[in-house]
């Protein structure tokens, strides 16, 4: 066993050496936090270095650390065509296409259109036998003899008056009647004559001839010799002008305050890639489809090809009037709260924050609505390296 005098010489020999291993640590230790702390005053010496704010004004030295990263750009109106992309659906101009049905039921006798048959207004498409317009002959020829006896008597009573012999109540009476008969011929005439009728060369008992009422081309016909049509059926034959078509393009109402009429419009045809179609806006329509809550924006396009056909589906990009805007690098507006600003060169090495109003973005630059003027000078990049100035 080892003595205890000499167990306690052991324990402070230990203590001893444990106290010397302890004192360098703490020397290292304090040398460590005298480090950190003079580099974090270097940094802090360091950014109050890089700028400083003078009422509003950024003042950043040319010493600054910051002022090789910032970029200066001195900005200018350029032209700005806007271009809006949209579907659109080809049309037939309603006042250049027509729907063929017979005023009268009756029956087809003979046939003279045929598909793709150029037609002018007039031109025969079919013939048909009606009892209706048979009636409708009689009505007129009964008529047309009404007024011609009442012509003749009326010319009678007035002879008779002008010598002396006729009485007033007879003059009047063939004048009233002279009138009413008028009125019922020239009512009969024009029954007959909406339906493309030549009173003048009009027969009785001649068949009805369906003649196309504009010029244009047949592109649709569905009428068969010998089939009995009713005055109520559907259209059987359709003319039509195609030689100009509309384009329904859809534009949601946010965009509605681009599209003017007159204004050009790019039509694109999956089936023509590379064909050209250009156009201008013939009407904007005044009520916004709830369902779409867009707007239908008629384009009226020359097709003397006939490659725009009704119903198909196409592209439609509006082109709007070249406007001087003025754009400014995406990179240089900053955020602040829920606005948007610059920062603007006063002179060398000073800047100013200026608020801006921003419009569209394209191809990396953003509209400048209000808050800048051309040929000043901003940073176009690096400028949130500012941000912090107070």
């Amino acid at each position: 066993m080892i003595p205890k005098r000499n167990q306690n010489c052991r324990i402070q020999k230990i203590k001893a050496l444990n106290r010397k291993l302890e004192y360098p640590n703490i020397i290292i230790y304090f040398m460590i936090i005298t480090f950190f702390t003079a580099c974090n005053d270097k940094k802090a010496v360091t950014e109050n270095e890089n700028y400083s704010l003078k009422s509003d004004t950024i003042i950043v030295p040319a010493t600054s650390t910051i002022t090789p990263k910032l970029k200066l750009e001195t900005v200018k109106n350029e032209p700005y065509q806007l271009e809006l992309i949209t579907a659109g659906t080809v049309k037939a101009i309603p006042n250049f296409y027509a729907e063929i049905a017979p005023p009268f039921s009756g029956r087809v006798t003979k046939v003279y259109l045929k598909l793709g048959m150029k037609t002018q207004a007039g031109t025969p498409l079919f013939e048909m036998v009606s009892p209706d317009f048979i009636d409708a002959q009689k009505n007129f020829f009964q008529a047309k003899s009404a007024y011609q006896v009442a012509k003749l008597s009326l010319k009678r009573q007035q002879d008779l008056k002008s010598n002396g012999v006729g009485s007033q109540k007879d003059l009047e009476e063939a004048e009233t009647n002279f009138e009413v008969n008028e009125k019922e011929y020239q009512n009969a005439i024009a029954s007959l004559k909406i339906f493309g009728v030549n009173v003048n060369k009009l027969v009785f008992g001649q068949p009805l001839v369906i003649t196309s009422p504009i010029a244009g081309e047949i592109i649709t016909n569905e009428v068969v010799m010998g089939q009995y049509i009713k005055a109520d059926d559907t259209p059987k034959a359709k003319v039509a002008d195609l030689k100009k078509v509309w384009v329904a393009g859809q534009v949601k109402e946010k965009d509605i305050r681009f599209i003017h009429e007159l204004d050009g419009a790019e039509i694109q045809v999956a089936s023509y890639p590379d064909k050209k179609i250009t156009g201008k806006i013939y009407h904007v329509d005044e009520m916004v489809d709830e369902a779409t809550r867009s707007v239908q924006v008629l384009i009226e396009c020359a097709n003397n090809d006939h490659a725009l056909k009704p119903g198909m589906y196409v592209t439609v990009k509006f082109i709007d009037t070249p406007e001087n805007t003025l754009f400014v690098p995406a990179k240089a507006v900053l955020q602040f709260n829920d606005k948007s600003f610059v920062l603007v060169q006063i002179t060398k090495g000073k800047y100013a924050r200026r608020y801006v109003e921003t419009g569209i973005s394209n191809k990396g630059k953003i509209a400048i609505l209000s808050g800048l003027n051309p040929n000043e000078t901003i940073i176009s990049e690096g400028a949130f390296y500012l941000l912090e100035a107070k």
